[in-house]
């Protein structure tokens, strides 16, 4: 789950199915800063001065250093993030990749298909990376669109893929195939997908709809597709969530939502409890393209 500015929708309308266009959200504006990180280090793009206070204070939660070594992140890699949100993790992979002489590519809808809200959606979320190009270098766009032919990058060409809190996504607008085939596609022999998920309990059959997906399960569905497991994390584990919530996943922080979806928020919910809990309880995986 992506940061949001506004409450996040669970459940995705038929047509926003097919265009994915909406990979990217619209949030807190970016402090203009050129300086690149000190060092090639997750550390030093962690504490990189060009981040904002909002994503810091989730840093707790999303574990960033951590997860760049879970995921064996090098600096010269090229690496494609799967529906970047507000752009947590591409304001620490850009500027990491720029300076180790690696590639960022973020996923956007077929521009051809978006409708013009969608477009100015997209370009304010580009448009800051775009105006600091010594900081974050060039990124690429490729398109992870169900209703278009244009790859997500050229086939065979990636070393990483990340995809944070997408899955539920996928299987709610009901693009897994396509997903899993596009990402396939996009990777060298041997080269790697890091899933991030809320996590389900394993007893109960499980719902999407709440963002919540049974870890045995997303293994399964990515071996599949092809996919060889190659290990499994605790990093992002929350032994406080119960997965119970009124609103699903999103009752949680960041989103904190207090109403059902597609009604006003209730300003007399009382969500102290929530953020007790803090974020959702996360499986962490790593999954590996076989080599030739």
């Amino acid at each position: 789950m992506s940061k949001q500015s506004k409450p996040f929708l669970p459940m995705i309308l038929a047509a926003a199915a097919l265009a994915l266009p909406m990979t990217f959200t619209s949030a807190h504006a970016k402090p203009a800063q050129t300086a690149k990180p000190k060092a090639l280090s997750a550390q030093a793009v962690v504490d990189g001065a060009w981040r904002t206070p909002e994503d810091r204070a989730r840093d707790g939660a999303r574990h960033p250093v951590q997860s760049f070594a879970f995921w064996g992140i090098k600096p010269n890699m090229t690496v494609a993030e799967i529906r970047p949100g507000a752009g947590y993790w591409t304001d620490l992979l850009a500027p990491y990749l720029a300076a180790g002489g690696g590639k960022l590519i973020v996923t956007s809808g077929d521009p051809d298909k978006m409708t013009d809200a969608q477009k100015a959606n997209r370009d304010r979320f580009l448009k800051r990376y775009q105006d600091n190009p010594g900081l974050y270098g060039s990124l690429e766009v490729g398109v992870f669109a169900a209703n278009s032919d244009k790859p997500l990058a050229a086939p065979g060409s990636v070393d990483l893929i990340i995809s944070s809190r997408n899955f539920h996504g996928f299987v709610l607008q009901n693009i897994k195939d396509y997903a899993l085939k596009s990402m396939y596609d996009a990777l060298k022999p041997g080269g790697l997908v890091a899933i991030e998920q809320h996590r389900a309990d394993p007893t109960k059959p499980q719902n999407p709809s709440t963002g919540y997906l049974r870890q045995d399960w997303v293994i399964a569905q990515m071996r599949q597709a092809g996919f060889e497991f190659v290990t499994a994390s605790e990093l992002n584990a929350n032994p406080k969530d119960t997965k119970d919530h009124p609103f699903g996943v999103w009752t949680l922080p960041p989103t904190l939502q207090t109403a059902p979806s597609g009604q006003p928020a209730n300003p007399n919910f009382d969500n102290a409890k929530y953020k007790e809990i803090g974020e959702s309880d996360r499986m962490t995986l790593l999954f590996r393209k076989p080599a030739r």
